[in-house]
């Protein structure tokens, strides 16, 4: 467990570095705590597990003024569960997530933010995949992949992705680099 812990602290603060993660901003989280544990995605959820991700993951991003966005499973069509600050006007749905409708690590969100809300869809700045989940819906139009220096969880395949702003214009258009 302390190697997981471990190397999700290690991914995260790279995945922020790298896709320019600030106040504000918001990284989408899908994760399968079955594929972590070694098992198959969405037949052997653990709360535990689901539990400590989410711990650890919400702490390295809190730390950079950052919100997490859980998605939950394909039994809630992949809605996200997100601390109601983060998108204080966004249209909500009425559902709570449950360790097999939902899964572990978006109950686990649920349960520990401090005003927890489900919403059907976001615009992430950046998103982290954790047993291919599947999050690509839930980032801004220009998804970028980002290669981490670390491939697995646990057992689970990892693959990330930040965002860009769209280029507007021809080819002669200038672009602002720090967005980039």
């Amino acid at each position: 467990m302390e190697a997981i812990i471990k190397d999700i602290k290690a991914v995260i603060a790279e995945l922020c570095d790298i896709a320019k993660i600030k106040k504000d901003d918001i990284v989408v989280i899908g994760c399968s705590t079955s594929e972590v544990a070694g098992g198959v995605i969405g037949k052997n959820s653990n709360s535990d597990l689901g539990q400590i991700i989410f711990k650890t993951i919400n702490e390295v991003l809190s730390d950079r003024g950052a919100y997490l966005a859980a998605q939950c499973c394909e039994h809630l069509n992949r809605a996200i569960v997100i601390e109601k600050k983060a998108v204080p006007n966004a249209e909500t749905v009425n559902v709570v997530p449950q360790v097999k409708a939902g899964g572990s690590f978006a109950t686990a969100a649920y349960n520990n933010f401090e005003n927890p809300v489900v919403v059907e869809s976001i615009k992430a700045d950046a998103g982290l995949d954790i047993g291919l989940t599947l999050i690509g819906m839930h980032l801004k139009h220009v998804a970028v992949p980002v290669r981490l220096s670390l491939n697995k969880i646990g057992n689970a395949t990892i693959s990330a992705a930040r965002t860009r702003p769209k280029f507007i214009g021809g080819i002669r258009a200038t672009y602002d680099e720090n967005l980039m």
